[in-house]
């Protein structure tokens, strides 16, 4: 049995049996606990100001500095065995091309310095605690994300992919993520970097082609790159341009995915 604390929440929602706690608890709350999991992040896919670009890079180095200096003031008896800390494949950049695993280096674009940024500060736990980082891909889910902006124009037979539709989409089925992070909780193995997407990636337009069969309805109408440019300016770009990425140490682990390909993802998630 075990007892979960919120430490960040964005959305005022009810957590049944999960105690939220204010910042200014998080100390007694680090301290209490086994492990640590750290996903906060400000969304990024909004139209990015230089004050929006600013909170997407401060809302995740300065979670994780807190979290990670809690952590490594905590007496050695109370000092949480685990940290899992959320980081993201926008760190290899994007490539129409390349094929990105764990071992693959990073971008040059704002995306993987952020990610660069993100992970260091996360690597600066203790070496007593057990780190495992998390690249998390596009999650699909029932509720939020990348699906309820694309499903609503679907069931108006107005779907279609963005730009091109030969960004490559890596993408991973909600309760696999949950699961991974579980692992990463209890299993000794799961250290370092471990990418988190399902096995099989594809491109936007193969993605759009499946989304609009489980709806049946077509994906007929591609939003074009200056539409989506005009909209979300230089954010446009999280949409436009993707990366092919592996979850190369997860299988090595022998991680199962419930979900490795995006048709049947889909199919129980709508």
């Amino acid at each position: 049995m075990h007892e979960f604390c919120l430490l960040f929440a964005l959305l005022a929602r009810e957590f049944p049996g999960i105690v939220i706690a204010e910042e200014v608890k998080w100390k007694d709350s680090i301290q209490s606990s086994n492990a640590v999991v750290n996903l906060a992040g400000l969304p990024i896919s909004t139209r990015w100001s230089p004050e929006i670009k600013k909170e997407i890079k401060d809302s995740r180095i300065r979670v994780t500095s807190k979290v990670v200096d809690l952590i490594n003031k905590s007496p050695q008896e109370a000092q949480p065995a685990v940290l899992v800390s959320a980081t993201a494949v926008g760190y290899y950049g994007t490539s129409e091309t390349q094929i990105f695993d764990e071992s693959s280096p990073s971008g040059s674009d704002y995306l993987a310095e952020v990610c660069r940024e993100w992970e260091a500060t996360a690597f600066t736990v203790n070496k007593d605690v057990r780190l495992a980082l998390v690249r998390i891909g596009v999650v699909l889910g029932k509720d939020g994300g990348a699906l309820a902006k694309m499903i609503p124009m679907f069931k108006m037979f107005a779907g279609g992919p963005l730009g091109s539709g030969q960004q490559w989409f890596s993408w991973i089925h909600l309760d696999d993520i949950v699961n991974l992070i579980y692992e990463a909780l209890v299993n000794s193995s799961y250290k370092g970097v471990i990418n988190g997407t399902a096995p099989n990636p594809v491109r936007l337009a193969e993605m759009c082609n499946q989304l609009g069969d489980v709806l049946g309805r077509p994906s007929w109408l591609p939003v074009p790159d200056f539409a989506l440019k005009a909209v979300l300016g230089e954010g446009a770009t999280v949409v436009l341009e993707g990366q092919r990425v592996v979850p190369a140490k997860a299988k090595e682990l022998g991680f199962r995915f419930k979900y490795p390909y995006v048709k049947d993802a889909l199919k129980t998630i709508l």
